[in-house]
């Protein structure tokens, strides 16, 4: 009688650190795409509007499957990997971005008024655009970087170690930077703003 090994089962792949090195990349990525377009498009549309959004996050995606081999599931979760090719296709819109922030930031006062009857409505919408307005204004003197942590932190949810891994940063600048952009935003945004 001959000896056999028993057949060694491969451990199930974590589904936040899928390998993506395999023949059939599509059965993959469809399930990550299920997964991640969603909340990517929501964390984009609110940077650079829905329809920029909508080819960002085609393009993130496009660019992950061309550089699957890039992802280390050993290094983040692939949410992180995704997030930091978005966020990278996104520097290339921002001085798009800019010019709109600054755009926003010099139109405060200017809304156009409405009729006596909605008085308290179009104060609030007149405050409320005020404070849009200004806090455009606060985005758009930020550093990119500094920009990218924020947004990625109070827009995206990511927790720092999340946002050093999308931005390929140590957790400590994560830290740093936010800190900073917290302490400058409470100095120079908006009221009702100052706990961001």
């Amino acid at each position: 009688m001959t000896h056999r090994e028993p057949a060694v089962e491969p451990l199930p792949a974590d589904k936040d650190r899928p390998y993506l090195g395999g023949p059939e990349p599509a059965v993959e990525f469809g399930r990550l795409f299920d997964v991640y377009a969603q909340p990517l498009h929501r964390y984009l549309a609110r940077r650079v509007g829905t329809e920029t959004a909508d080819d960002l996050v085609s393009e993130t995606f496009l660019v992950a499957l061309n550089q699957r081999h890039t992802y280390d599931p050993h290094r983040g979760a692939v949410r992180s990997w995704l997030y930091g090719i978005a966020t990278n296709l996104l520097r290339r819109q921002y001085r798009q971005e800019l010019r709109a922030l600054q755009a926003t930031a010099r139109s405060a006062g200017h809304a156009p008024g409405e009729e006596a009857s909605h008085e308290a409505r179009v104060a609030d919408r007149l405050d409320a655009a005020a404070m849009a307005a200004q806090l455009a204004g606060a985005l758009a003197e930020l550093s990119e970087g500094d920009r990218d942590v924020l947004l990625l932190t109070s827009w995206a949810g990511f927790d720092s170690n999340e946002v050093a891994d999308a931005l390929n940063i140590p957790v400590g600048t994560v830290r740093s930077r936010l800190h900073r952009v917290r302490k400058w935003l409470r100095a120079h945004a908006p009221r009702g703003y100052g706990n961001v």
